[in-house]
């Protein structure tokens, strides 16, 4: 037995925050910004279940890069970060660099990822600021919503 699953490109309206006119649902990969107890932007991220006991997401490899550039993190006004990797509240990071991580063999196994980690709970905000596609200049727009003190506008994840 065959089964098929369709996607569709059409938009779906959402009720806005009035409740007058729906707005249209905008695409794309989630954008993401947050800051951390400290500086941990060339570390390599994972995700991990909500008491903190096991990997539900790390990267391959080949993974780590973005438009064929490591993907750091890219810097924000008022210390926050733009996620270029596609992390979660569950983020934790690992004691490797993507510099050391892009240098392995091969991908660590989850158990050798779990005894590299450095840090289990670094976020002290994170924000889900609509799509990256809404944007026209991402990180202009995230830095004048930021310094205007409109990240209310925005989902708290953390």
């Amino acid at each position: 037995m065959n089964f098929f699953t369709a996607c569709s490109k059409k938009s779906t309206p959402v009720a806005s925050g009035s409740g007058s006119t729906p707005q249209v649902a905008t695409p794309g990969p989630p954008c993401i910004i947050y800051r951390t107890k400290a500086d941990f932007s060339n570390l390599i991220p994972v995700e991990l279940n909500a008491e903190k006991t096991q990997l539900t997401s790390f990267p391959d490899v080949a993974d780590i890069y973005r438009e064929g550039e490591l993907a750091y993190p890219t810097p924000l006004s008022g210390g926050y970060l733009l996620d270029n990797r596609g992390i979660g509240p569950g983020v934790a990071f690992l004691k490797l660099t993507y510099e050391d991580y892009r240098k392995l063999d091969g991908t660590p196994t989850a158990a050798e990822l779990m005894d590299n980690i450095l840090e289990r709970d670094p976020l002290t905000e994170m924000y889900q600021c609509g799509n990256r596609s809404q944007y026209t200049d991402l990180v202009t727009e995230l830095n004048r919503k930021i310094t205007s003190g409109r990240l209310a506008e925005c989902k708290k994840l953390k």
